[in-house]
């Protein structure tokens, strides 16, 4: 049975990575935005005008993968920078109009999709659910939540 069990696990994580493609592309094609892009205009739609090190935090990236996203977006005029008035320090993204009129657009990342059906399920379901991840993660050996499964793709823009 542990055979077949591995390779159900296998097979399993293989169509996971396949539904994160196939949805990653049809986002990429439809808005012309990577997953993490989109995110990080979501986040920013929410809280406003943000400090880099805030919006970050709320995307779990790390304030330097956001600085080169936010760069691209800048690059396409989707996304502006502006400087603390407070604390000449910090630097502030906001959404220009272009970068909310395409966010208005974007479909929704596979993550909300995933959110609104993980919530129904019963809560001894979610535990079950959420430590057998956990401990498939510390079998694989994969780093924690970070840069590494969310980074922004070396694609080309499609605005």
């Amino acid at each position: 049975m542990s055979q077949d069990a591995h390779d159900q696990v296998l097979i399993t994580l293989r169509r996971i990575i396949q539904a994160i493609d196939i949805h990653s592309r049809s986002l990429k094609k439809k808005s012309g935005l990577t997953t993490p892009q989109l995110l990080i205009m979501q986040a920013i739609s929410k809280l406003g005008v943000v400090p880099i090190r805030a919006l970050a935090t709320q995307v779990n990236l790390s304030q330097a993968t956001v600085t080169t996203i936010i760069d691209r977006l800048e690059a396409h005029g989707l996304v502006s920078r502006e400087r603390s008035q407070e604390d000449k320090r910090k630097v502030h993204a906001l959404l220009t109009d272009k970068g909310r009129q395409l966010l208005e657009q974007a479909p929704e990342p596979m993550q909300a999709h995933f959110v609104s059906r993980f919530k129904e399920l019963q809560e001894w379901e979610k535990g079950m659910l959420v430590a057998s991840l956990q401990r498939l993660a510390d079998l694989m050996d994969a780093p924690d939540a970070d840069d590494t499964f969310l980074t922004d793709e070396p694609e080309r823009p499609q605005f």
